[in-house]
């Protein structure tokens, strides 16, 4: 199959290095103390923050740190007729452990010890990349609870189908077999807290679709503080600042 026209064009119509839309919004799930919706393209995700508040389970509470649990799962109608594994499954234990990982690299954990932070994502429709959109919606519903940060983390996709490094996959490039990187950074700081590769690459290559997902995180970093500027002047214009 061609992903790239000989127009350079990929199926969906964008340019490769061109990435899908974004849309978000947050304060969405009134009984949490954060939470957001992230679209990138077609997929579609929910996240919800509880916390700092106290710790559930005394054995897992930490004297010097917050303990940070993560939750994530597809709901049920989320793929339409493609296959859905049960919950509970490999797959959903291991995207919560590198949410829960990426997430912990920015949250200031130091600063709540003896606390707990959970955060639940949920995959309400999923079209490729939802790895990278849970924890961009994860993000926005921290920075909603007010959960301090040393930077936000943002992550994006990127992959090489046709010779050409094409940047956020949708299901049917990411589902062609080619390789895919998937990246989070703390864009202020210019640390990679996540790096997750399917297939080998050569050196070059590989330098250059990283590159590529690390441009994609840094402009859903800027979308990211245009939502949350816009919020606070919403905020503002409510209580007549």
């Amino acid at each position: 199959m061609e992903y790239v026209s000989p127009e350079g064009l990929c199926i969906d119509g964008r340019w490769p290095m061109e990435m899908r839309k974004l849309q978000a919004e947050i304060g969405v799930v009134t009984k949490a103390d954060g939470s957001a919706v992230f679209e990138m393209g077609n997929t579609k995700v929910i996240a919800a923050v509880y916390g700092p508040r106290e710790v559930q389970n005394r054995s897992q509470q930490l004297s010097d740190q917050a303990l940070v649990r993560c939750q994530y799962s597809m709901a049920n109608f989320s793929t339409g007729d493609r296959m859905r594994k049960p919950k509970g499954d490999r797959r959903s234990t291991e995207i919560s452990l590198v949410i829960r990982q990426t997430m912990e690299a920015c949250i200031l954990t130091q600063l709540m010890p003896r606390s707990q932070i959970d955060i639940y994502v949920q995959v309400l429709q999923a079209d490729g990349g939802t790895r990278s959109a849970c924890i961009n919606a994860a993000t926005l519903a921290l920075a909603d609870a007010g959960i301090p940060m040393r930077d936000f983390v943002t992550s994006c996709s990127a992959g090489y189908l046709n010779s050409t490094p094409l940047l956020d996959l949708n299901y049917v490039e990411d589902s062609a077999g080619g390789p895919d990187v998937t990246v989070g950074i703390l864009p202020k700081l210019d640390k990679v807290t996540l790096l997750q590769m399917d297939a080998k690459l050569p050196l070059d290559i590989f330098e250059n679709v990283m590159q590529l997902a690390a441009e994609g995180c840094k402009a859903i970093a800027d979308y990211i503080r245009e939502v949350l500027s816009e919020n606070t002047k919403q905020l503002e214009f409510r209580r007549g600042v």
